[in-house]
């Protein structure tokens, strides 16, 4: 029988994968979230990079989000989204 550990993957639906560059010293981590999941954020920071969270103002007319991606190695990093967007696509989620 499973046991929750209070983890992110405790809630129904939600599915998390991870990659790590061990040369590189970098990695990424996607959270996959299950349909009609509201998202928002809160961008901090001297130089942070992000995509398309400007899409989850609340003037917006997005109104669900599929994936979240949290990816280290500056531009790069950023570009590990091309691979999610392939993903959900593949998967006939979002535009």
């Amino acid at each position: 029988m499973y046991q929750s550990r209070n983890d992110i993957t405790d809630v129904p639906g939600i599915k998390v994968g991870h990659w790590t560059d061990m040369e590189s010293v970098t990695g990424c981590t996607v959270v996959i979230c299950p349909s009609h999941t509201v998202g928002a954020v809160d961008v901090r920071g001297a130089s942070p990079g992000t995509r398309e969270t400007d899409l989850l103002r609340p003037e917006n007319r997005i109104q669900e989000i599929h994936a979240v991606l949290l990816g280290g190695g500056s531009a790069y990093g950023l570009a590990a989204s091309d691979g999610v967007m392939e993903y959900l696509e593949e998967k006939s989620l979002g535009f």
